[in-house]
């Protein structure tokens, strides 16, 4: 499994000692230091089932300024929530776990952590 977090984020930490508990193993992406491309960034929201703005942090400074809370949100303009999110990844919900299997968790829920537990083959 492999976690983009934000070693400052306190849902991370909580992520990160659920997982340490369960003994599941993971990678860390400090995403913030290493930002994801729009393809990678298009292929999480894939496996997490979600939309863009699904998973953008809007009360964030980087979305006032972008005044994205009036974007619309639909196909046409999810391109552009993407690249917002690329260029600013403070945007970006966290944590957001990539599991083994291909799916993908945003992990800031006891049941989130506890469903990707069990979906781990350890």
């Amino acid at each position: 499994m492999e976690i983009w977090h934000n070693p400052s984020c306190s849902k991370c930490a909580t992520a990160r000692a659920s997982l340490d508990e369960a003994r599941v193993p993971y990678r860390l992406r400090a995403y913030l230091a290493e930002p994801p491309s729009a393809e990678e960034l298009t292929e999480v929201l894939r496996r997490l089932d979600a939309r863009a703005w699904d998973i953008c942090r809007t009360g964030e400074a980087a979305a006032t300024r972008l005044g994205m809370a009036d974007w619309p949100r639909d196909d046409a303009t999810e391109p552009r929530w993407v690249a917002a999110m690329v260029a600013h990844p403070e945007l970006i919900q966290r944590p957001i776990l990539l599991l083994d299997d291909g799916s993908a968790l945003v992990g800031r829920t006891p049941e989130a952590l506890h469903e990707a537990v069990r979906r781990t083959d350890r």
